[in-house]
């Protein structure tokens, strides 16, 4: 898998924050965006670039360097690096942690204590900047504890220090930062309400989280056992849904992670996924679309005063192209084709 031909970068590379042949300047521009760091630049000829794009709280880069470099950084404070290279490979050793990350791939790196990266000649790469805090938040869900014991201090964001996402996961995984992509402004675009930009950027790092190499093996331990208990009561199954969907109704025009429909059921995150599959057909985030759909359509129907756009935008579809899509998918015709049947 190439993420280089399958993600549209334009609104990345359409804000380049500075280009040079300069080692010097090169060095100072790097460690304002990034952290200090030392950097040594080996075979070849400078040629550095840097492109930005901030959604929320997170921020894309396209970093290039040109010759091969060996860089130093101090270990992140407030945030978590993803790279993928789109051209080239780099190898990171990071608290002891050494791999090769290949293009097409993705590495998660959050260093505490040391870090050294070696970016091969020509190599490019595209980096996604996680802030700490934004990991912090949804830590919760993926922690092994079911719950923290009044007076236990707080067990701050488990993250391993550097890991290689499974190739396995690489599908779901450019089809999330596609949409972050999407989400990035451009001239001429509604402006998205920064709770939906931050449910979105939650769920991102949730993902990240949740498939750590231990935390995706301890988390389908646990999950097994959720499925077998499920599994051995319809009964039970049926009550942890219905929980979900009361959350959902509840909530239609509030922005909701899968984080949050895991706690309202009160299982994990991929038991819910395996429960909705099952019994619903569809995925959790899905079945939420599903409802804000027919919750649109209803409106659509009855109140002969509202727009398709004002109906989009209230139950959270920013994008009405997509909107459009998804309503044409579940009711076979257009929403402004259903505007036409109340009159």
């Amino acid at each position: 898998m190439s993420l280089s031909s399958n993600l549209d970068l334009t609104k990345v590379y359409r804000n380049c924050v500075f280009q040079s042949r300069s080692a010097v300047t090169s060095h100072a521009q790097l460690s304002h965006e990034f952290s200090e760091h030392d950097l040594e630049w080996r075979r070849g000829n400078v040629d550095t670039a840097l492109f930005r794009a901030a959604i929320n709280r997170m921020s894309f880069f396209v970093l290039r360097y040109g010759p091969e470099v060996e860089v130093r950084p101090e270990p992140f404070k407030d945030f978590a690096l993803v790279q993928m290279p789109l051209r080239g490979a780099a190898e990171i050793e990071c608290d002891g942690v050494r791999l090769t990350v290949q293009q097409g791939e993705t590495a998660v790196v959050a260093p505490r204590r040391n870090i050294r990266l070696v970016w091969q000649p020509g190599c490019e790469q595209l980096i996604l900047k996680v802030p700490f805090d934004l990991l912090k938040q949804v830590s919760c869900y993926t922690c092994p504890r079911s719950h923290c014991p009044p007076g236990v201090p707080d067990c701050g964001v488990q993250l391993e220090p550097a890991f290689i996402l499974n190739s396995g996961l690489l599908g779901q995984w450019q089809a999330l930062v596609q949409q972050l992509l999407n989400l990035l402004p451009a001239p001429g675009d509604v402006a998205l309400h920064p709770g939906w930009l931050n449910q979105f950027e939650q769920t991102v790092a949730m993902f990240l989280l949740a498939h750590q190499p231990a935390a995706l093996e301890r988390d389908l331990r646990g999950s097994e056992e959720e499925v077998i208990e499920m599994s051995s009561s319809a009964r039970l199954a049926a009550r942890k849904l219905e929980a979900v969907e009361e959350y959902m109704r509840g909530r239609l025009f509030a922005p909701i992670s899968l984080a949050d429909l895991a706690k309202a059921a009160g299982v994990s995150a991929r038991t819910l996924n395996i429960l909705c599959h099952r019994y619903r057909g569809v995925a959790p985030m899905v079945l939420l679309r599903n409802m804000r759909l027919e919750a649109a359509r209803a409106k659509l129907l009855t109140n002969p005063a509202v727009s398709v756009t004002e109906v989009a935008l209230e139950y959270g579809f920013g994008h009405l192209g997509r909107f459009s899509a998804y309503y044409r998918e579940r009711f076979g015709e257009l929403p402004r084709e259903t505007c036409f049947l109340r009159h």
